[in-house]
């Protein structure tokens, strides 16, 4: 009988080692591309511009929808060009926290700040209309260089308790609330209450000018209705950037603030002041606080002004705004302790205020940005891309307000415009050389 197996075998051995021979070199010529640094198939999802991004939840008043993180991206401006100026770009840096796979996500706020808004009888009566007060008019010039900023803030030094308690002048202010409806019209988002006016008409103005705030939807900081008010910190977020606003002042003119009201004005104490920043970068990105002090009139801030700005500094505030002296005061970066640099502009001048000379008829609106890189605890807030647009208030005899800039001041007001915004220029630049001093224009904010 013939042996059949050799055939069985060969017709069953012969097809395995041809496919194994064949598989070995499929395995081989593989791992030789994975040697030479192919990418793989499928890579990590990366987030575009265009994508939704989700925000955490702040609960002490945040205000505004999450925004996708291409929406709110400036280019630098033009006094940008400094290296300890540019926190980079989205792909020019990538913190060690990051999956070495991903870019990190940069997000971008613009802030804009003014100095004080105090209302004398002269402007009032110049708002006059017959069924009430119109203040747009005078802020309509400069309206360009503030409805575009993400987050706009003025120091509202005169309360406005409304007409119903009576308006005054100097030495206790009682303004119209239609200043309020003003500001907000032109793009302000939030106000500064603590001042040495705070006070001035005692507690029924603060509780009726923090009513009409809070019906404008204008968040206010500085003063409040109770100790709750006071502890709820403030934080509203801008695309995708938590911002935690404070406000305090040196004093109130001597008119003492009730014992069992201490919520009413915010008083500069070194320890609220450090705790209160403390607790607000817990909640928040970035901190931002109005600070009322320094010597009226002065050109150059004190070394008191100097100390406070430090410690809130040390304690985690990034942007520090000062008020209070009536004319503008260089702007400087503080180096914290641990690395850290914070903006402080030591005082912004009148905004808008019923004061003469040239100084004190001199003001300006600061434009930042705050840049976040990453996200959750890895993420890093800087403050970017300083500049100021000085301003300059118009009138005549008394009447006729406006604020206009600075390049634009009335001729037969300011003939030797030109060479004063040089010199105003100087002023601020002499700690910051590369602050971008501007016209209002679109092209020159970029």
């Amino acid at each position: 009988m013939r042996n059949h197996f050799p055939g069985r075998f060969a017709a069953v051995f012969v097809p395995l080692l041809v496919f194994a021979i064949l598989t070995a070199g499929c395995v081989w010529r593989q791992a030789e591309r994975g040697g030479k640094g192919t990418e793989p198939q499928e890579q990590a999802h990366k987030p575009s511009g265009g994508e939704q991004e989700l925000t955490r939840g702040i609960g002490h008043g945040a205000q505004g929808e999450p925004q996708p993180p291409g929406e709110d991206r400036k280019e630098p401006s033009p006094g940008g060009s400094e290296a300890a100026n540019e926190p980079g770009h989205a792909g020019e840096t990538q913190p060690e926290q990051m999956r070495p796979d991903k870019q990190p996500i940069v997000r971008r706020a613009t802030l804009a700040a003014v100095g004080d808004v105090l209302i004398h009888s002269s402007i009032y009566k110049d708002a006059k209309t017959g069924s009430g007060y119109d203040f747009s008019r005078m802020f309509e010039p400069v309206k360009s260089c503030i409805e575009d900023a993400d987050l706009a803030i003025a120091n509202q030094e005169s309360m406005i308790g409304g007409e119903a308690l009576g308006l005054s002048d100097y030495p206790r202010f009682n303004s119209p609330f239609e200043v309020g409806d003003a500001l907000k019209a032109v793009g302000f988002d939030a106000v500064g209450m603590a001042n040495n006016h705070t006070l001035d008409r005692g507690e029924a103005a603060i509780e009726s000018a923090i009513a009409h705030w809070d019906e404008l939807g204008v968040v206010r900081v500085g003063a409040y209705t109770s100790e709750a008010d006071r502890d709820r910190i403030r934080v509203v977020e801008r695309g995708g950037i938590a911002i935690a606003l404070l406000a305090y002042t040196y004093g109130t003119n001597g008119i003492p603030v009730p014992a069992n009201k201490p919520y009413l004005v915010n008083l500069i104490d070194a320890g609220n002041l450090v705790s209160d920043i403390q607790k607000a970068r817990e909640l928040a990105d970035a901190v931002v606080v109005q600070l009322h002090f320094g010597q009226e009139y002065a050109d150059l801030p004190n070394d008191r002004q100097k100390q406070i700005a430090r410690e809130a500094a040390e304690a985690g505030a990034d942007v520090i705004i000062g008020h209070h002296p009536h004319v503008l005061q260089p702007m400087e970066w503080i180096t914290t302790a641990s690395g850290r640099k914070t903006f402080v502009a030591y005082s912004l001048g009148n905004f808008l205020a019923g004061q003469d000379g040239k100084r004190k008829r001199t003001g300006g609106i600061l434009r930042l940005e705050l840049v976040k890189t990453g996200e959750g605890e890895n993420s890093i807030v800087e403050v970017a891309n300083p500049s100021f647009v000085p301003t300059w208030i118009a009138m005549k005899n008394w009447r006729k307000y406006a604020v206009v800039p600075l390049a634009e001041a009335p001729k037969e007001q300011l003939p030797d415009a030109q060479a004063y915004f040089g010199e105003i220029e100087s002023h601020l630049k002499q700690w910051m050389p590369q602050l971008h001093v501007t016209g209002c224009g679109p092209a020159e904010l970029g």
